[in-house]
């Protein structure tokens, strides 16, 4: 009998190279960016919370969209082991946190630049969605 299982970015072998537009940081940068995303899931709670104490209108529950967005992008580039703002910046690191190796090769950085770019857009839709939806609750 086959079962299938859900795997996670912590079950996959750990990323020991770079791959252009795929993988572009190691275990330490990985571990920085979950820690990220924790931050923001708690500054996001924080801020919900505040606003609903102090009884903000429901609109001002759209400022939630930073923080969240800040929490996704975090937890996206852990999930995919690559880093936004490394790609953009055309560099990568597989070594001690602060050391990076710059990308070299026009098509890599391109490839490296468009995921860059699809992190991005996805942390914030999903920051949208929060906000929105904390500005719809009841409360």
């Amino acid at each position: 009998m086959t079962t299938a299982r859900a795997t996670t970015a912590d079950d996959a072998p750990p990323a020991s190279h770079y791959e252009p537009g795929v993988c572009n940081i190691g275990p330490a940068e990985i571990r920085r960016r979950r820690m990220a995303g924790h931050i923001g899931v708690i500054a996001t709670l924080v801020v919900l919370a505040a606003l609903i104490i102090l009884d903000a209108p429901p609109v001002a529950r759209l400022i939630l969209i930073l923080p969240a967005a800040g929490a996704a992008s975090g937890y996206l580039q852990a999930w995919f082991r690559f880093c936004a703002g490394f790609g953009s910046r055309g560099i990568f690191n597989f070594e001690a946190l602060g050391d990076s190796t710059t990308v070299t090769d026009p098509d890599a950085l391109a490839r490296d630049r468009r995921r860059s770019r699809e992190i991005g857009g996805m942390a914030l839709a999903i920051g949208i969605g929060v906000g929105i939806a904390a500005a719809l609750l009841p409360f």
